[in-house]
C-alpha cells in the first residue's frame, strides 16, 4: 500500500448522482489514511480536516499509519530505543495519532492504528537503512543468499524472535499509550516474501525441527511454504494475545492480499488465522482496475469466509493511487453494489484522497 508522489493541484471528483449510497445495514464504512501521497496528516487542522471529510461522508473507521520507512509517525520511545529516530522528522513534533484519536473520537469515528510496513524496513534507495547496518543478522535473505528484497520493499526475517519482539513491542506502545480502537497489520504483517528463509537464523532453525536436513533449495517448495507460514501463524496469534491481555477491548484486524495467493507470496496463511480465532476482522485487498476482475476475486474470497464469520470481513478497494489513478465513479459503484450482492456489509477504501475529492457524501 506504499506510493511515493504527492496528488497534483488538480482534483478528481465523484459526481453526486453515481455514489449515493445506503448505509442501511453497513457495518463498516472505513478508509486509510496515509502519509504519503497525501497531506492529511502533516497539521493539526489537515487531521481536523480529514476527520470532518470523513464524518460528511459518513464513513465509521479510518485507518491511520503509524509505522512506515522504517520510522513511526508518533513519538516512539520504543524506535528511539532501537534506531535513535524517535519520529518521522516530517511532523517536527506533532503527534499525527494523537490528533487523529481525538478528533475522530469527537466525531464519533473509530480510530485504529495501521502498521504499514509491517517486517519492511526500507524501500528502495531513498529508505531508512539505516536498520540493517545495526542490526545485520535480521535480514531476510533469499535461496542465493541475498538481501530480501521484492517490488521495492527490503524485509526483515519475520521468524526471527528479535525482530518479532520489536513489532509487538511497537504495537503493544500504541495500545498503551493511545485510546486507540483497534490496532492493523496489512500484506506485510505478518508476512514475509515467500521467496525468504535462507537467513542463518531460519536455515538453523528448519535444521534443528528437522534432523538436520537443510532447507529446501527452492523457497517456493510447497511444504516449506506452509511451515515458514506456519512460524508467521504462531507470531500473528502471540500479537493478538499481547494486545488482548493489555488492552481487552482493542481490535486486532489484518489487511492481507487474496488468499492463496497471500500464502503462496508472502505467507500469509489468513484463513488460519480466523479459524484460530485471533482475526477480529479482516480486510483482504481486492485490489483491481475493471469490475470483472473484481467480481472474480470477490467470488473466490466469498467462498473461503466461512459463514460465521461473513460480519467480520470487509474487501479493500482500490480507489486512488498516488497522482494517477483513480476510480471511474462507474466502477466505484458496481463494486459496491457487488459487495452487498455478496453479503459483504462495508468495505475499506484505498485510500483517503478519494475520500478527499468528493464532492457529496458517498454514503447517505
Amino acid at each position: 500500500m506504499y506510493k511515493k508522489k504527492f496528488l497534483s493541484a488538480a482534483l478528481w471528483v465523484f459526481p453526486l448522482f453515481i455514489l449515493a449510497q445506503t448505509s442501511n445495514g453497513d457495518i463498516l464504512r472505513g478508509t486509510w489514511i496515509t502519509n504519503v501521497a497525501s497531506k492529511a496528516m502533516l497539521t493539526p487542522e489537515n487531521v481536523k480536516e480529514t476527520v470532518a471529510k470523513c464524518k460528511q461522508n459518513n464513513l465509521t473507521d479510518i485507518f491511520v499509519v503509524v509505522w512506515n520507512n522504517g520510522v513511526t509517525m508518533y513519538p516512539s520511545v520504543v524506535a528511539a530505543s532501537y534506531i535513535g529516530i524517535k519520529q518521522s522528522p516530517i511532523y517536527n513534533g506533532f503527534d499525527p495519532l494523537q490528533a487523529f484519536v481525538e478528533e475522530g473520537h469527537k466525531a464519533g469515528l473509530k480510530v485504529h492504528a495501521w502498521f504499514e510496513f509491517g517486517f519492511s524496513y526500507a524501500y528502495k534507495d531513498s529508505s531508512n537503512k539505516g536498520w540493517l547496518t545495526k542490526y545485520p543478522h535480521w535480514a531476510a535473505k533469499n535461496e542465493r543468499g541475498q538481501l530480501l528484497q521484492k517490488n521495492g520493499f527490503y524485509w526483515w526475517n519475520a521468524l526471527n524472535p528479535e525482530v518479532q519482539t520489536l513489532l509487538t513491542k511497537l504495537v503493544l506502545e500504541v495500545t498503551q499509550k493511545y485510546n486507540v480502537d483497534g490496532v492493523q497489520g496489512d500484506d506485510r504483517l505478518p508476512a514475509m516474501p515467500a521467496e525468504g528463509g535462507y537467513d542463518e537464523y531460519t536455515i538453523a532453525l528448519y535444521k534443528k525441527e528437522h534432523a538436520g536436513v537443510a532447507p529446501p533449495a527452492k523457497a517456493k517448495d510447497s511444504a516449506f511454504v506452509q511451515w515458514k507460514a506456519n512460524k508467521l501463524n504462531a507470531f500473528g496469534e502471540s500479537l493478538y494475545r499481547a494486545v488482548k491481555k493489555t488492552k481487552p477491548n482493542c481490535l486486532v484486524t489484518w489487511a492481507p492480499s487474496l488468499y492463496p495467493w497471500s500464502k503462496e507470496q508472502y505467507l500469509q496463511d489468513w484463513p488460519a488465522w480466523v479459524a484460530g480465532g485471533y482475526a477480529d476482522m479482516i480486510f483482504p485487498q481486492l485490489y483491481r482496475y475493471d469490475i470483472k476482475s473484481y467480481e472474480r476475486i470477490l467470488k473466490e474470497l466469498d467462498a473461503i469466509v466461512p459463514a460465521s464469520y461473513k460480519n467480520k470481513v470487509f474487501p479493500g478497494i482500490l480507489t486512488s493511487l498516488g497522482d494517477g489513478y483513480r476510480v471511474k465513479p462507474e466502477m466505484l459503484r458496481e463494486m459496491m453494489e457487488l459487495n452487498r450482492k455478496y453479503g459483504f456489509k462495508g468495505e475499506v477504501w484505498f485510500y483517503y484522497e478519494s475520500i478527499r475529492e468528493a464532492i457529496s457524501p458517498l454514503y447517505k
